[in-house]
């Protein structure tokens, strides 16, 4: 899906509002739109996106400290 940056947005914003998280998918988004690190940090108003689905992350391991 693609969505298009509202202003001021950042691809951690575009993330956060349609995955409801960052972690592991912005380097998802950014490996499936070539060119996307030269708009900039701050993305122009109207910069379309794609949005993959996203992959699952591997289970993290627990450490418990105590038993």
């Amino acid at each position: 899906m693609k969505i298009f940056a509202q202003q001021n947005d950042t691809v951690d914003a575009l993330c956060w509002r349609y995955y409801q998280r960052t972690e592991g998918v912005t380097e998802q988004i950014f490996a499936c739109n070539p060119g996307l690190a030269d708009a900039g940090v701050i993305l122009p108003h109207g910069y379309g996106v794609d949005m993959p689905d996203p992959t699952p992350s591997p289970l993290k391991q627990h450490l418990q400290l105590w038993d």
